[in-house]
């Protein structure tokens, strides 16, 4: 919950020895909220939001977060429905696997899918593109058109959750590169993902993080 007395929510950036936290934990703090930069899971698990940064190897990250029981904490949270947002391979690290080299390594496995390499002409994907999100997406909301930040080699190439039945299925955002499509976001329910950079994206990285800070 954010502090008695602040307007603010709080919100714990999980520091888990991913690195590019500090630009994170700015950009949150520009977007209107309280920031925590935390590798104590007691502290992450109060904060009314939490935001899971990555960067580098997908092994290395799954590595850095068991040893913070990140996977616990991510799951404990999202089970009494407290937002958690990934960002980069802090979203990689969601699914149920990444093959990286020819190694396989578990993710999280809070989404089936397997984080693979990019098929595109040119890898690393860097520099900015367009998304293609659902109308009705509360992440991009008024961010139609706009472009974000991407730096990474890797990637979801095949969504594999069929739609329907009782449960609302989560709002998958694609993106094209180079004629490879890859999954570049995805809402479901209080946890939220991206594998561009918000907190490189300018006004418009601003604007989905005040969207995301509006939820908590």
């Amino acid at each position: 919950m954010a502090p008695r007395g602040s307007a603010q929510p709080s919100v714990a950036v999980l520091d888990y020895g991913s690195g590019n936290v500090r630009s994170a934990v700015r950009a949150v703090e520009r977007a209107g909220a309280e920031v925590t930069l935390t590798a104590d899971p007691a502290v992450a698990a109060e904060a009314d939001g939490l935001l899971v940064p990555g960067v580098g190897a997908y092994a290395a990250c799954m590595a850095g977060l068991s040893s913070v029981d990140g996977e616990r904490l991510i799951e404990r949270r999202l089970i009494a429905n407290r937002p958690v947002l990934g960002i980069c391979v802090g979203m990689q690290i969601l699914f149920a696997e990444g093959i990286e080299h020819g190694v396989r390594t578990a993710g999280c496995g809070e989404w089936p899918g397997t984080v693979e390499r990019l098929q595109a002409p040119i890898v690393p994907h860097m520099g900015w593109n367009t998304v293609e999100a659902p109308e009705d997406s509360v992440m991009f909301a008024g961010l139609a058109d706009e472009r974000f930040y991407f730096v990474h080699s890797y990637g979801v190439r095949s969504w594999e959750i069929t739609p329907g039945g009782p449960v609302k299925q989560p709002e998958v955002t694609w993106t094209d590169y180079e004629g490879d499509r890859f999954v570049s976001a995805v809402e479901n329910g209080p946890l939220w993902a991206t594998q561009f950079h918000p907190e490189k994206s300018g006004d418009a990285g601003r604007r989905l993080l005040e969207n995301w800070i509006a939820t908590l």
